[in-house]
């Protein structure tokens, strides 16, 4: 008999074990990869992630444009249906807004869909080719159309036609895999009395990071997460 409660015993434990086992891994792989160019909803507004890493506190944080949501706002995984974290920090000059996010939900990658983002690239010059990835347009390139002016941060980028649509917003933009900046906004010029043409405003992420960095809060000393 006491063999019997013993050997049942053992199986208790090996059984609640497995089970405790099992767990972590369902918790691991609950997690959502996420990068620059992820799909996001932002309060119930489609946005993108502009990139993804760590500020000097250690927070696993990111970027986005500032018109997707402010302090407080739940971030969701587009598709995922999982919070992953929450607006911390807004800016409207520059534009753009800090996301914490729980390093439990999220899985970070530096190459989303292919996408990569191999680090901070120096400002974009008139006429410079970027590329950019938007959770609503995916992969795009165009040219720098109009330069920043003064204190704005921002810049006019000319796209082929179409190539923006709502849900870019906080899209990053690259030079050589190097990010220059983030999406705050996009329009398409109607066809008359010219062509059609697509634009999208460009903050600079060397903008965004003195701001962050002068402040000192969430985002600050950020670095993407390496590839």
């Amino acid at each position: 008999m006491r063999l019997r409660q013993q050997v049942v015993a053992t199986i208790a434990v090996t059984f609640a074990m497995t089970v405790a086992s099992l767990g972590d891994v369902a918790v691991a792989d609950a997690t959502v990869p996420l990068g620059g160019g992820a799909g996001i909803i932002v309060n119930g507004t489609y946005c993108t992630l502009g990139t993804i890493g760590h500020d000097s506190s250690g927070e696993l944080v990111g970027f986005t444009a500032s018109r997707c949501g402010g302090p407080g706002s739940q971030v969701a995984a587009e598709g995922s249906g999982v919070t992953v974290g929450s607006v911390v920090a807004a800016s409207d000059n520059p534009k753009y807004a800090v996301i914490k996010f729980d390093p439990n939900k999220v899985a970070p990658t530096a190459a989303f869909d292919g996408f990569a983002i191999n680090g901070v690239g120096a400002d974009p010059v008139l006429g410079q080719g970027v590329c950019a990835h938007g959770g609503a347009t995916g992969d795009v390139c165009g040219s720098v159309l109009i330069p920043a002016v003064n204190a704005s941060s921002t810049m006019v980028v000319n796209m082929p036609v179409g190539q923006w649509h709502p849900g870019d917003e906080g899209e990053p933009f690259t030079v050589d895999g190097l990010l220059v900046g983030l999406s705050n906004h996009g329009y398409t010029l109607p066809a008359f009395p010219a062509p059609p043409v697509t634009h999208t405003g460009l903050t600079f992420f060397s903008a965004i990071m003195n701001d962050a960095n002068v402040k000192g809060g969430p985002g600050a000393g950020f670095s993407p997460v390496p590839a």
